[in-house]
């Protein structure tokens, strides 16, 4: 006989799912949008791997109250979305487009009508065209920028949103399109890519302040990182030493500053000749208080000595023997050890009244509609439970985790991957639009009905 043990969640814990505006929205070029970043990098031959674009995605802009009836359906009690820059200020900055601005009041509206709990992200990577053309996140005018349009979403909308996120992983945007040149604006250049980090968290200064000028007093504001364990290949001295540098650019470059006020000098030192000079004052506004802190979470980063990469010298490999979802190594012990260690280090007696979310956690794997309508995604079961199950270890050790939001509602565009990879707890057929709850949908549906699960 097998033993199972219930594990009973928090009375007012969060359930919900995380979604972006340019991988669901669709409507590209309607009701007053501009040109992000995005529509221009799916323009170029070669980024997408499947020649895709986000151009309709999921249909998200006109299908919203069928999503939101979906989610009604999984009994979620939050849901996680992003707000997309240009469909406010079609060119950045001045001119408000009010039909944008009436798409998300609607949409919040319309949660909280289901009592579902809104938890809008200012930046999920779409910055307006019109900046880019003037220098884009490399430009310190950039942040201002965010600091403005951060304060019409507080003016339109703060009023009735308790949970604020500036922020999705800014690390991402920083190396995945300033260095690697795998995002967009697809550049490929070290000081560009370091301007970026320190001047997406500036630009979250300047918004956490205005949504604490234009929201209702007991407001929530927070940032999303995604956040990995780095792990050695071996003992020796070098990779041991290599996985550190590569932890202080992942981990450190982003969670030092937002909640120490200040940067690693370890890594800052090796750096001088491509890491902007960095005021006190810009410290200060970085570090700006908090509520909370977003973590992303999917997979640990495994790292051995590589003198020929800059900067790291670390090069990340993958054990043999060990279970690999589309993308990556599927390790849910890291989001313990993850959870635990931010907690130890930055919260706790560091950091006081900051609360945790995972809010992004999930997997890719190939599932598809079967003879009779349903969608066996066990694998994705399971990778939800064992994180789970290691989310809550974690609390019970008193790591303060208030919600989780399972990546995604919906499948939707992955990035430079087009959709090739599925992460829904929903099937999309984008050829009709078509949604179905996957079995993954069913079981989570049960966790957040139950609030918890047997293990």
């Amino acid at each position: 006989m097998t033993n199972h043990t219930f594990h009973q969640f928090p009375k007012n814990f969060f359930w919900g799912t995380a979604t972006s505006s340019y991988q669901i929205e669709g409507a590209w070029d309607q009701d007053g949008r501009g040109l992000s970043i995005w529509d221009t990098f799916c323009r170029q031959a070669g980024t997408i791997e499947d020649g895709s674009s986000g151009e309709v995605a999921a249909d998200h802009y006109h299908r919203w109250q069928e999503d939101i009836n979906l989610m009604s359906e999984l009994g979620l009690n939050a849901y996680r979305f992003s707000i997309a820059w240009p469909r406010i200020l079609p060119e950045g900055t001045g001119k408000v487009n009010t039909p944008g601005l009436d798409f998300y009041d609607r949409l919040v509206d319309a949660l909280l009508e289901r009592n579902i709990q809104p938890f809008p992200t200012l930046y999920h990577w779409d910055l307006p065209q019109t900046l880019q053309d003037r220098g884009g996140w490399p430009n310190r005018d950039t942040a201002q920028a965010f600091g403005e349009y951060a304060c019409i979403l507080g003016e339109r909308l703060g009023d009735r949103v308790n949970y604020w996120i500036t922020h999705n992983e800014p690390m991402v945007m920083a190396l995945a399109g300033h260095f690697l040149g795998e995002h967009a604006p697809g550049v490929r250049d070290p000081v560009a890519a370091f301007a970026t980090a320190v001047n997406l968290l500036i630009s979250h200064g300047y918004a956490v302040q205005a949504l604490r000028d234009t929201s209702q007093a007991e407001a929530k504001i927070g940032i999303t990182l995604n956040l990995a364990p780095v792990h050695p290949a071996s003992d020796s001295e070098e990779d041991l030493r290599s996985a550190e540098r590569f932890d202080m650019v992942i981990n450190r470059l982003f969670l030092d500053p937002v909640l120490r006020g200040s940067y690693p000098v370890e890594l800052t030192k090796p750096l001088e000749s491509v890491f902007p000079k960095v005021t006190t004052e810009d410290l200060k506004l970085i570090s700006t208080h908090i509520d909370f802190l977003g973590v992303n979470y999917y997979t640990r980063n495994v790292v051995r000595h590589d003198p020929d990469f800059p900067f790291v010298q670390a090069e990340q490999i993958h054990p043999q023997g060990n279970e690999y979802s589309q993308m990556w190594e599927i390790y849910p012990p890291g989001i313990y050890e993850l959870l635990t260690h931010v907690w130890d280090k930055y919260g706790k007696d560091n950091y006081p009244g900051l609360r945790l979310f995972i809010t992004e956690n999930g997997i890719c794997v190939p599932d598809g509609i079967d003879f009779d309508g349903r969608v066996r995604d066990e694998r994705r079961i399971r990778y939800l439970r064992d994180h789970l199950k290691y989310t809550k270890q974690a609390m019970d050790e008193d790591v303060p985790v208030d919600g989780y939001f399972v990546w995604s509602l919906l499948d939707n565009f992955e990035w430079a991957h087009g959709y090739q990879m599925r992460f829904g707890l929903v099937y999309v057929d984008f050829k009709t639009q078509k949604r179905t709850i996957k079995d993954s949908g069913r079981w989570f549906a049960r966790v957040v009905k139950e609030n918890g699960f047997d293990f």
